[in-house]
């Protein structure tokens, strides 16, 4: 990152973690990425837990519904915990030039941990929203939390390790409870 990139401010975003009962945690794949990586023999990288930015004027909470909502088509949850900080993480240098064309240098997020109480048939990320909304993912699956750190690009790889410390707990009461 050159001198510029640190003067630029981070975006409002927020993370969602959503728990099934069994506690593992919804990821999806993003459309778009390659089955395989130059660098990778799998698909590791190409796997994130829902997020998205916050409009100006909307409060984070709300957000993450609505954000769900987008990606998942979900709307089935209920509140199970909220983070208490903020993370942050630094976009890289390539990302920051061409697809934010030098507005952000990396996202501030507040993280959400839901229980999907739904059934999984409402589950869309082909046709988010009933198509209303484009396909930010082309597949998902249930995985344990702490698995998501090795999944997800390696540049978002410390605040997915900090979700997966604070939200832990949550994974392991689901599984108790089951």
């Amino acid at each position: 990152m050159d001198n510029t990139d640190t003067q630029l401010p981070y975006r409002a975003n927020v993370g969602i973690a959503l728990f099934n009962k069994s506690g593992k945690v919804w990821v999806g794949r993003r459309a778009g990425m390659p089955e395989t990586l130059p660098e990778q023999d799998d698909m590791s990288f190409a796997w994130q837990m829902p997020q998205g930015g916050i409009d100006k004027g909307e409060d984070p909470l709300p957000a993450a519904h609505r954000e769900l909502f987008e990606e998942t088509s979900v709307r089935s949850t209920e509140l199970l915990a909220e983070a208490p900080d903020w993370f942050t993480y630094e976009l890289t240098p390539q990302i920051i030039k061409k697809d934010w064309r030098r507005k952000y240098r990396g996202q501030r997020q507040k993280w959400f941990a839901f229980l999907f109480t739904g059934d999984e048939s409402e589950i869309n990320v082909q046709a988010p929203g009933g198509g209303a909304f484009e396909a930010e993912f082309s597949d998902w699956r249930w995985v344990d939390l702490q698995q998501v750190p090795d999944l997800i690009v390696p540049f978002k790889r410390s605040v997915y390790e900090q979700v997966a410390d604070i939200f832990g707990g949550i994974a392991d009461n689901l599984k108790l409870n089951q």
